[in-house]
């Protein structure tokens, strides 16, 4: 392999541009940085670490998609790591992905569907080949080659469970299971059902390559003091979100973490114990093999919906570092052009925003502005025409960046606040569901940036007169945060006289920190946690429940959210 190492002073190599100067660039930019060095660094086809990281090296250990089926260019060809989602019409289209064991060659992938478990159609599987190249911290370059598929079905009655399994032309055949598309928004066809929510995800196991990785690199096992050592939180948190059985599941952003450092640099590939150098990311593209095994037990029959985070910007691939998601997930595709994970679908009464806070962090600033604009000009027109709609009762929009949230990391992100929440409350926005920050924290309801009245547990809120309500659900599995100094957490059964926050903070425009007192916020408890939502559709009026469950189970907050039926 190679051996040019970076140098002490952590230059980009070979470019003569400061890692400072490398840490600014945008992500764009970083990705034309990057096929130029591997254009100087070629890696031969035999160096390439070949098939799923998981099914190469720990098979049967539960963190391998394959099981016991260990990778080998001749041995047959598996699929695993299955996951659904809404197409852009989510009452009639539903889209089908999988991770393939190794280069198919000359095999055919086949997705066999229909009404009962008896299948009786088949549609030919696109596969997708998503190569990856990162520079390593010792000179050399981790290569890989993984193969991912999709099978896109259109025309599927509404609400009524799709029957399917993934087949091989040499021999491999899945077991039958069924996910269904969204309910009409027709109101005579509604009825009562269930959504789910977190942020922050990521994976309790360690890739199985390279080889010799230790827990902590690239997976959730690594702690805070305070975090205790031997619980599987993501695995838990999982458990729980299967055990609500929703309709549909979405996901704030930050989602496989296979770029752990999040801080919108160039990648790197960091072995056991290593850290990258100034101005890189630690990169492993092996973690999102472990990730779909982890999710598959309700990715595999629930529509998941991903929103992108700060983890998801992944500078080794094109479309502003998205380019490895649209290898391996499907979005619906229905947002504005360019923006992937910017997008919206319906479910009943409920319509559902999915929106790329990284266009407007002041935060993190890699894809600051990559729209142009269009994001925001899509957010609007899109508020609009979902709330002229008489069918549509509540609006939901998620995202990563928090508009509000006071933990000591990375509390509000005024970037956030000036694109979208002057729209949300023009829209009357009824839920605005939020990542990045590793709690669960709830506002009272906000409009105009001020609370509009106290809202405490098992209280009732009407969105058309008091406001949004901002909810942080950043528990998905990652090490937890803390809360600003002196501030407490309060939750049922452990409320506090007076919930305010005097001292968090904002990040304005030029990526600093400017000081505010947080009124609104209500709700914080610092564990693991999710949102399960319960919606109850009226012909006079509608109701939604969010209730919040920690990774055992035990509900520690309700809100009942009311709006009247338009004629």
């Amino acid at each position: 392999m190679p051996s040019t190492p970076l140098n002490p002073a952590g230059d980009v190599p070979d470019t003569g541009i400061p890692a400072r100067l490398a840490a600014q660039m945008t992500m764009a930019e970083q990705h034309d940085w990057h096929r130029a060095y591997l254009r100087r660094h070629a890696v031969s086809r035999r160096n390439f670490l070949l098939g799923s990281a998981a099914a190469a090296a720990v098979a049967g250990v539960g963190a391998s998609p394959f099981a016991a089926r260990a990778y080998a260019d001749d041995a047959p060809l598996g699929v695993a790591g299955r996951h659904v989602g809404f197409g852009a019409d989510s009452t009639t289209q539903l889209r089908f992905s999988a991770q393939l064991s190794r280069n198919p060659g000359a095999a055919k992938v086949f997705l066999d569907h229909g009404a009962t478990p008896a299948l009786g159609g088949t549609v030919e599987a696109e596969v997708r080949n998503l190569v990856t190249q990162i520079p390593s911290a010792d000179g050399g370059v981790l290569a890989a080659e993984q193969f991912y598929v999709h099978a896109p079905l259109d025309g599927l009655p509404g609400r009524l469970p799709h029957f399917y399994r993934w087949r091989t032309s040499d021999g491999f055949a899945g077991d039958v299971r069924s996910a269904s598309t969204a309910m009409p928004t027709a109101r005579a066809a509604v009825l009562p059902f269930r959504f789910t929510m977190m942020g922050d995800q990521g994976a309790d196991d360690t890739p199985g390559q390279p080889a010799g990785l230790a827990p902590g690199d690239y997976d959730d096992m690594y702690y805070k003091p305070d975090n205790e050592p031997t619980v599987r939180h993501t695995e838990n948190v999982m458990r729980q979100i299967v055990a609500a059985r929703p309709d549909f599941h979405v996901l704030a952003g930050d989602i496989a973490y296979a770029d752990p450092s999040g801080a919108g640099k160039s990648p790197q590939y960091v072995a056991s114990g290593g850290t990258p150098a100034s101005g890189f990311d630690k990169f492993n593209p092996y973690v999102w093999d472990v990730y779909f095994g982890a999710i598959e037990s309700s990715a595999s029959t629930t529509p998941w919906m991903f929103a992108t985070g700060n983890h998801d910007m992944e500078a080794a691939y094109n479309t502003h570092g998205y380019g490895g998601h649209l290898a391996r997930l499907d979005f619906p595709g229905n947002g504005p052009a360019g923006c992937p994970s910017a997008y919206s679908f319906t479910y009943g009464n409920v319509a559902v925003l999915s929106l790329d806070a990284n266009d407007v962090s002041y935060e993190i600033g890699a894809n600051t502005g990559y729209s142009g604009g269009a994001q925001n000009s899509w957010v609007e027109s899109t508020l609009a025409r979902y709330r002229s709609n008489p069918d549509i009762d509540f609006i939901v929009c998620f995202f990563h960046h928090c508009a509000y949230s006071t933990t000591d990391s990375h509390a509000s992100d005024g970037g956030v606040r000036a694109a979208w929440c002057a729209l949300f409350d023009r829209y009357q926005v009824d839920l605005v569901l939020q990542g990045h920050n590793h709690v669960f924290e709830r506002t009272d309801p906000i409009r105009g940036g001020v609370p509009s009245k106290a809202a405490g547990d098992n209280s009732i809120v009407y969105p058309d007169t008091d406001g949004t309500v901002y909810y942080t659900v950043g528990g998905g599995g990652r090490p937890r945060y803390g809360f600003q100094p002196g501030s407490q957490e309060s939750y049922r059964g452990n409320e506090v006289p007076d919930t305010a926050v005097p001292n968090s903070y904002v990040w304005n425009s030029g990526g600093a920190k400017t000081d505010e007192a947080a009124p609104w916020s209500r709700v914080r408890f610092r564990n693991y946690s999710f949102i399960r939502v319960d919606v109850r559709p009226g012909f006079f009026s509608s109701e939604m429940d969010v209730i919040a469950v920690d990774e055992y189970g035990r509900e520690f907050d309700k809100v009942t959210y009311r709006r009247q039926v338009r004629g």
